[in-house]
């Protein structure tokens, strides 16, 4: 007696590979929610991280830009109008004895802070903007870690379309920029 007829069709399963792949079909992007059971579906999954890789992007030169305006504000609220150095600081470099205090209970040598004390809204809105750019550099190392070929293509190209996009000038005497890390 052939009972194939009355089972119900076993419904599709994510695929998890722990090595270089280009299954398409069955595969999860990060969640099983993420399910990808077609072309069509793999091939908008692929746009869908381009864009996350884009974003990250867009995240990094943002914060970078929103660093600047908020120096100049400050800069100006404090009276300086001066230009910042390489460091970012608006006054020159200092090294040995001006950089340091002397502690006041046990004597010894304490840094001192240098540059200019960032408002607590501002704080907050920066603190905002690093911990989206992390959560979004994790989410696209944990879209890496699928190892799947066309995905991590993805993520490379959304990066690097954004970084072409985005960062259209370079500053010279300026800090190097950090490239796409998980942190």
């Amino acid at each position: 007696m052939d009972h194939a007829h009355h089972m119900a069709a076993e419904p599709a399963r994510c695929k998890m590979w722990m090595l270089w792949n280009t299954q398409i079909i069955d595969t999860c992007v990060v969640f099983s929610q993420w399910h990808i059971r077609s072309n069509l579906q793999f091939f908008f999954s692929f746009l869908a991280i381009v864009a996350l890789g884009m974003l990250y992007e867009y995240l990094r030169v943002f914060s970078r830009d929103f660093d600047k305006r908020i120096a100049v504000k400050l800069r100006i609220r404090n009276g300086r109008r001066t230009p910042l150095t390489a460091s970012g600081r608006s006054s020159p470099e200092r090294h040995g004895d001006d950089a340091e205090e002397t502690g006041l209970l046990n004597g010894s040598r304490v840094m001192r802070k240098q540059g200019l004390t960032v408002p607590p809204l501002y704080r907050a809105m920066r603190a905002v903007l690093y911990g989206a750019s992390v959560g979004l550099s994790f989410f696209l190392m944990l879209v890496f870690m699928t190892y799947n070929a066309y995905l991590i293509f993805a993520v490379i190209l959304g990066a690097g379309a954004g970084h072409y996009i985005l960062s259209d000038t370079i500053e010279p005497n300026g800090p190097a920029d950090k490239g796409m890390a998980c942190h």
